[in-house]
């Protein structure tokens, strides 16, 4: 992948709304460029579900992701919100990076155990949030170890009263907040897919390769603007939005269709 970027690579506060529209496609993705590429899962590789255990994950796929990280020379990782074991069990025993919890826990290609980059999520948190989630009519709380995410895709009419309440909660636990589709996420500070991204840099497989993240969600933007500390950039999925990526393709399946293109 040569990385000619669009005329409008500003900052993500200084673009205009009207240029995002441009955003192009992303070139193909040639392993001998010496790229890294880091890939969320839900929304990127899988189409998101009403339920996180609902997700459809193609047959295909893990045997993809092992050809792209062999093709890349280990220059692979997925760094998800979800948690390392939840991936597991949804892909099964790969041989390939990956950071989960929205970074706060990281492990290398071919390691059986994590490290983490954030200190585990403090029990009153959970028992907090679950309480938040009963008093809003019963939402989907989903524990992660450095962070935990309520859901409100089946109730959209508590986005109002879940924001106001976990922001409280968050600012007196010292927690961070984040907020994607149809959920809202507290963390614990370290626990972004920026700071992730960072840490694969720094190791000896991905040192001096321009690192491509591939994201749909908000949560995906710590990782859009840390690439660009490497000459390297984003690509957006799904609709339009301001965004700090320079490509954007139109959902999974696109997302599957340039993946397959590199190992063609």
């Amino acid at each position: 992948m040569v990385l000619h970027r669009p005329a409008m690579n500003l900052s993500a506060s200084d673009r205009d709304p009207a240029l995002q529209q441009a955003l192009p496609a992303p070139p193909d993705l040639q392993g001998s460029a010496q790229e890294a590429l880091f890939l969320d899962f839900d929304g990127t590789l899988v189409d998101i579900a009403s339920h996180p255990d609902a997700i459809h994950v193609a047959a295909h796929l893990p045997d993809l992701l092992i050809g792209l990280s062999r093709m890349l020379d280990g220059r692979l990782a997925l760094v998800s919100g979800r948690a390392l074991a939840d991936l597991d069990r949804f892909l099964g025993p790969l041989d390939i990076a990956m950071a989960g919890s929205h970074g706060g826990e990281f492990r290398e290609a071919g390691a059986s155990h994590a490290h983490p980059l954030a200190d585990p999520l403090p029990a009153h948190v959970l028992t907090s949030l679950n309480a938040i989630a009963a008093r809003l009519g019963g939402l989907l709380v989903e524990a992660k170890p450095y962070s935990a995410a309520i859901h409100y895709r089946g109730q959209p009419e508590a986005e109002a009263a879940l924001r106001a309440r976990t922001a409280d909660l968050a600012q007196n636990a010292g927690l961070a907040i984040k907020r994607g589709k149809m959920v809202v996420e507290l963390v614990m500070p370290g626990a972004d897919k920026g700071s992730a991204v960072t840490r694969f840099m720094e190791m000896p497989q991905f040192d001096g390769a321009r690192p491509i993240f591939v994201g749909d969600d908000i949560t995906d933007e710590d990782a859009f603007k840390t690439v660009l500390n490497y000459e390297g950039g984003g690509i957006l999925v799904g609709p339009m939005r301001q965004t700090a990526a320079q490509w954007r393709l139109d959902g999974v399946a696109q997302v599957h269709h340039w993946l397959k293109a590199a190992l063609a």
